[in-house]
């Protein structure tokens, strides 16, 4: 089915180009500008990569301002300018929520209506993108072609397309670039890298609240991805091997199995060439619990190996009940042999979860060391990490049994809001910590 090539006003007048095809959730594709949503449909391995969503969705492309059948003649190019035509394309197609994309220097627009319009945004998919522009547009080839792009456009939009799809796409780079004249003037294109080189949209990641799916390429910055999915609630990270830009190319099997997943369209093909490295990453600011069983090595050798796994199997349960109901999150990829690791919003919560479990390891006749800290952690999959986590693990190997030991930050955080007090032990070197930490004991 050949799209329908359709026309929308912005609110600031430019005449916005866009087709819809397909039935189902919706999804918008903000492209890789510059774009010409007619002519980059001509192209077989990128009409097949459209073909895939709209056997699910309503597929839609659009070209931003300045861009392909869009109004050429523009004052600005600018991230306002790219959410604006966003916003435009669909309030025309009456979208009350759809399924968001966008790759590379349509990423920064993509998050930034995400993050306005979060009740708008179902899904977020984000293709070998960045959050801040200089990260793209400081590169010495970039900037090689932005003085190129002024003296030779032929050779700039040549050189371009092989360095976005890899110099063995040959073919494929060729075609593009001749779309890329066609779509976009010199003017046009230097307004475009001069103004996305100064974007940041770095602090509107926190606000994004769709589950998003970062997709990225090993060579293009696996720390950009994972800084991206680091701010976003809830995020996880997709990493495909190379450099290339074009997800439709030599790998597309297995970057559309990740992608339908992610929508929940079921398996793809079946003929993925490799399995790329898929992680959840969420991060942000979190009150660490962690516990140990008070000598598990002198308890196994008196009990029993069999005896000590059957009590201490079922105080973890009773941690998980006693963390579960204080509305903690155990931590599945630290729960070890004799210790749990979870995760709060509230120093004042962990703390009388920490009371519970010492309960519950009474119960059992066992007792616990208890250590509390709060900072930034990362989250990726089923496991947490940063130096937060390895001082909260540090405290409570420093905790006496029975007893529950915070940081000074966690009693910052609790005075004001904990019925308890708090004995100061003073300062305690731990082990692995380059300067050392005031700790206290809480008193119930």
């Amino acid at each position: 089915m050949e799209p329908q090539i359709r026309y929308c006003k912005s609110s600031d007048g430019p005449s916005i180009a866009y087709w819809s095809i397909g039935v189902g959730a919706p999804i918008i594709d903000a492209g890789q500008p510059p774009t010409h949503c007619e002519m980059e449909w001509q192209l077989p391995p990128v009409r097949r990569w459209y073909e895939r969503f709209t056997a699910h969705h309503q597929f839609v492309r659009f070209d931003t301002r300045g861009c392909g059948l869009s109004s050429r003649a523009i004052a600005e190019y600018s991230l306002d300018t790219m959410v604006n035509d966003l916003e435009t394309v669909a309030d025309a197609l009456a979208l009350e929520q759809f399924i968001l994309m966008g790759a590379i220097n349509s990423g920064y627009a993509a998050i930034a209506y995400a993050a306005r319009h979060p009740e708008r945004i179902s899904r977020l998919i984000l293709w070998c993108a960045c959050s801040r522009g200089h990260e793209f547009f400081d590169d010495p080839g970039t900037r090689a072609l932005r003085d190129m792009a002024d003296r030779d456009w032929h050779m700039m939009t040549e050189t371009a397309a092989r360095s976005r799809f890899s110099w063995s796409a040959d073919e494929h780079a060729r075609a593009y670039a001749s779309m890329w004249r066609a779509a976009i003037t010199p003017e046009v294109q230097g307004k475009l890298m001069d103004s996305l080189a100064g974007v940041d949209v770095t602090s509107l990641l926190s606000e994004v609240r769709a589950p998003t799916l970062v997709l990225q390429r090993h060579d293009r910055g696996v720390n950009v991805a994972n800084r991206i999915a680091h701010g976003i609630p809830d995020a996880r990270v997709a990493l495909f091997p190379g450099g290339s830009a074009a997800p439709y190319l030599e790998d597309a099997d297995a970057v559309w199995s990740v992608i339908a997943g992610f929508l929940g369209d079921g398996p793809s093909t079946g003929r993925e060439r490799a399995r790329p490295e898929v992680t959840a990453v969420r991060g942000g600011m979190c009150v660490i619990l962690f516990t140990d069983i008070v000598g598990s090595t002198e308890l196994t050798e008196r009990l029993g190996d069999a005896a000590f796994h059957e009590r201490s199997r079922a105080l973890h349960a009773a941690l998980r009940n006693a963390i579960g109901q204080a509305g903690g999150r155990v931590v599945e990829g630290r729960v070890l042999g004799d210790g749990v690791m979870a995760l709060f919003d509230t120093a004042r919560t962990a703390i009388a979860c920490a009371f519970k479990c010492h309960e519950a390891a009474s119960h059992y006749a066992l007792d616990l060391h208890v250590g509390i800290h709060a900072g930034d952690v990362i989250e990726e999959d089923n496991d947490v990490h940063g130096g937060a986590v390895n001082l909260a693990a540090r405290i409570c190997s420093a905790s006496a049994p029975g007893e529950v030991l915070v940081s000074d930050t966690v009693r910052g955080l609790a005075r004001t809001s904990a019925s308890v007090t708090f004995e100061d032990r003073g300062e305690s070197m731990l082990k692995g910590v380059a300067d050392p930490v005031r700790l206290y004991a809480v008193q119930a």
